[in-house]
């Protein structure tokens, strides 16, 4: 790690920026709150995923990809997910539907989360293969004091946690589960949340010593983050709106199952998402999924390529709220124009890269650096290999854009005229077809023959 300045990240725990240091730098380990796989992830739901892929793409840069485990879930049992498989396959048994839904959404996630560019994480476990690990900490909480039975549930005793609250910074008087307006009669105090609820037949349920039941929504991810990174584990990230109840309740009752101080060391958490200027939603007729943007021409009335995605919500800090606009998406496609095409060439990450990621996610300035960077490459292309590794740690890899051979034909014949005419001295006609083939996004370089000494022409297309 010599010569690597120091990774500082800013913790919702503390309030604070502070320096990162893993509990064992051979194993970095952090978690993230994935989807609830009930329906196709739209944009909101993409900011976490490339904003802890960065993060991720960075322990790897700094301490090798080797010694970083990164476990992201898959909340597969959910009342939406319940209602979802009932609608759409009324003639199965209730389990068999639910997987059909579930497995067929998860599989379009990690297909999107790939096209925008993000790497695997280690471990994608689902929730409900880890049913026996959640009954086991709620075992333990009722054993301690921390849980106890009523009305058919098994619910947190929120005031047996002296310093509940933690992280939200609200007081436990304050709390309300969700916004209710009246509280259920048998929670001793309004903010006790549900760990475990019986289940009706026509509701998916597992065994239990409580009965045929499910878990409620916050012990998966104590249960899936301690299997897979242990009690006590280096960074927990999610989007603001988790941090109260869901984020909340899991440090509650990791800590108060395990007997720890702290759940995670760092916990991160990225801003926002509006669509032009509104709050997204169906009734504001601006709800758009990750896979219309990329497959269809409901957003500006075209497709958005991946990394035109990516970038657009790098171009603002990940705590700060991010308006995603067609404006926004223009902005993004024409830097990327810019840019060369990495190719295969290899070489080092841009120093002023990993210090703008090492300032708590800085992406606005690695955007920056890495656009400085990419201007460089044309009066040096030996700093194409630096650009490639700069733009691969940012996850970025920009495309040279494929045309068909009828195209290719009618471009080649334009750059043969202007060839002609640029012999002929026609200097006014020969600038007219570049300018016009570049306004359509296909920008000529001319050299010479290297040989005869003859000009040359080529061309490539920007986006």
């Amino acid at each position: 790690m010599g010569g690597v300045p120091t990774l500082k990240l800013y913790n919702t725990l503390t309030r604070e920026k502070v320096d990162f240091r893993p509990i064992d730098p051979d194993n970095v380990r952090m978690y993230v709150c994935g989807p609830t796989v009930y329906d196709y992830a739209h944009i909101g739901n993409a900011r976490p995923v490339i904003v802890f892929d960065i993060l991720f793409r960075l322990l790897r840069h700094v301490y090798g990809p080797q010694r970083v485990t990164y476990v992201r879930n898959i909340t597969d049992v959910d009342d939406k997910i319940n209602a979802r498989a009932l609608r759409d396959y009324p003639g199965l048994p209730l389990n068999e539907a639910i997987r059909h839904v579930t497995e067929k959404t998860e599989t379009q996630f990690l297909e999107d989360a790939k096209s925008l560019g993000c790497l695997d994480p280690d471990v994608e476990p689902r929730a409900t293969d880890n049913i026996p690990q959640m009954i086991d900490i709620i075992d333990k909480l009722i054993a301690k004091g921390h849980a106890y039975k009523a009305g058919g549930e098994v619910l947190f005793d929120t005031r047996s946690m002296p310093d509940y609250g933690q992280l939200s910074k609200r007081n436990l008087d304050e709390q309300q589960a969700g916004a209710r307006v009246a509280v259920e009669v048998h929670k001793k105090h309004p903010g006790d949340f549900v760990l475990w609820k019986l289940s009706a037949d026509n509701e998916p349920g597992w065994e239990s010593p409580w009965g045929r039941g499910r878990p409620g929504w916050h012990i998966e991810c104590s249960a899936m983050s301690g299997r897979y990174l242990g009690e006590v584990f280096d960074i927990h990230g999610g989007g603001l709106d988790l941090i109260f109840p869901h984020h909340e309740n899991e440090i509650a009752q990791s800590r108060c199952a395990h007997d720890t101080d702290v759940m995670a060391n760092v916990w991160m958490h990225n801003g926002f998402l509006q669509v032009e200027g509104r709050k997204m939603s169906k009734s504001e007729g601006n709800f758009v999924t990750i896979y219309e943007l990329l497959h269809t021409e409901k957003f500006g009335g075209r497709k958005w390529p991946g990394d035109v995605l990516r970038l657009a919500m790098l171009m603002t800090h990940y705590r700060e709220p991010i308006d995603f606009s067609i404006k926004r998406l223009e902005e993004a496609e024409h830097l990327l124009s810019k840019w060369p095409v990495p190719g295969d060439a290899k070489g080092e990450v841009d120093p002023a890269i990993v210090t703008a990621l090492s300032d708590d996610l800085n992406t606005v300035a690695a955007v920056q650096a890495l656009h400085a960077l990419a201007q460089k490459t044309a009066s040096d292309p030996s700093l194409r290999g630096s650009f490639a590794a700069s733009a691969s740690l940012l996850g970025i890899v920009p495309q040279a854009v494929e045309l068909d051979e009828a195209v290719v034909h009618e471009v080649d014949g334009r750059v043969r005229a202007r060839l002609e005419l640029l012999k002929a001295k026609d200097f006014a006609a020969a600038d007219r077809i570049r300018d016009d083939l570049l306004a359509q996004g296909i920008q000529l370089k001319d050299g010479k023959d290297p040989a005869t000494g003859e000009r040359l022409t080529t061309w490539e297309v920007k986006r």
